[in-house]
């Protein structure tokens, strides 16, 4: 048997992998950063022969919440991830599974290569009403990805769409996929609609070079984006500068962050509640929006989430609140599971990517409702 982790992605620290019943297994912290939770690695040598392996330093990591009722996800061919028995014991993360061929990766969340990613914006370029632009490198020198889609227009909102600013929470970026798939299907009537009333400005990954390195939620820096937006440096977190810096040519009118959260396994929204420019007509906007999507999916809800800020009491760092004040607009921060959702369970998957891609639809919907009150 052999564990290997050295491609896109991988993250794992094989400790022993002589006895099949008593793997033994770390995960790396993310570069330059103390954060970690994300593992992804392969084993191979193992057909037919049960195995457990023990991630040891599970008890360490960023997330704690995040293990309970927590199952791995596998996969022999790279596209269909599924869900392995795993259990945490308060101090190992315990994965048993008994493979049916010779390769098997194991993964936190289903992963989204950045090759997946070049093909993504590849792909996208080719539709007549998409224009690519190259907004500069990262820390790592990859580029940092931006796609317009549809044509400017008296009267036409501006949108934007961010995603994998925490690079571990792939299911932002599969949910992405989802949502340019709708937007750029010529026969999809609330994609025409939508294209006819605003112009959309999309980021699909936020932090190529924590995605390469396998990192939760830190770039090659160190820094967590999501916390860069006041005062973004070319040195330090050079994908908000240049993202920020576009958003302030092109102006806003909408924008959704997309993310994944470790412990809730739920799908919700965080608004920016706690900006000091927060008032009534700006909570029904995020209020109706939510009820929006909820009819749009029954994987939505609004419910449960995290705790909603006091009035002034902000972090202005987020990109959420950072935004909704710089712009005045309707700025929300979507959130997926690791795990799955309570209220719809899938047994085998989980939250998956084809549930993500889903609800990427399911949000244009829900904006296509909630165009006319920009």
């Amino acid at each position: 048997m052999k564990i290997t982790q050295n491609f896109d992605s991988g993250n794992i620290e094989v400790l022993s992998v002589e006895d099949s019943q008593n793997i033994r297994l770390a995960i790396r912290k993310d570069s330059n950063a103390e954060y970690s939770q994300w593992f992804h690695y392969r084993l191979t040598g193992a057909k037919n022969k049960p195995v457990t392996m023990c991630i040891t330093n599970a008890h360490q990591c960023s997330y704690l919440e995040g293990w309970d009722d927590y199952q791995a996800v596998a996969s022999y061919d790279r596209e269909t991830w599924f869900r392995v028995e795993t259990h945490y014991d308060g101090k190992q993360l315990v994965i048993k599974h008994q493979p049916e061929c010779d390769s098997v990766y194991y993964a936190y969340f289903a992963p989204y290569s950045m090759e997946r990613h070049h093909d993504l914006i590849a792909q996208a370029q080719m539709h007549d009403n998409v224009e690519h632009m190259l907004l500069g490198q990262t820390v790592d020198g990859q580029d940092m990805d931006l796609l317009k889609i549809g044509s400017d227009g008296d009267g036409k909102k501006v949108c934007w769409m961010i995603a994998r600013q925490h690079p571990g929470e792939t299911m932002a970026e599969w949910w992405m996929e989802g949502m340019l798939a709708a937007l750029l299907d010529q026969d999809d009537p609330i994609s025409k609609a939508l294209l006819n009333k605003a112009v959309f400005y999309v980021v699909p990954n936020m932090n190529p070079d924590g995605s390469k390195r396998g990192n939760l939620r830190a770039n090659a820096a160190g820094a967590n984006l999501n916390r860069e937006w006041l005062e973004p440096s070319m040195d330090r977190s050079p994908e908000v500068y240049l993202v920020r810096e576009k958003m302030e040519q092109t102006g806003m009118d909408f924008c959704l962050d997309v993310h994944g959260d470790e412990a809730l396994p739920y799908n919700f929204i965080a608004g920016s509640e706690g900006i000091a420019d927060w008032n009534e007509d700006r909570q029904a906007l995020l209020d109706f929006y939510q009820q929006a999507l909820i009819n749009a999916s029954p994987d939505f809800q609004n419910k449960i989430g995290y705790d909603i800020d006091k009035p002034g009491e902000a972090l202005m760092t987020v990109g959420t609140n950072y935004l909704a004040q710089a712009f005045g607009c309707l700025v929300m921060t979507l959130e997926m599971p690791f795990k799955d959702t309570v209220e719809t369970p899938d047994e085998d998957f989980g939250w998956s990517p084809a549930r993500s891609q889903e609800l990427g639809k399911a949000c244009l919907n829900a904006l296509y409702q909630t165009m006319p009150k920009l």
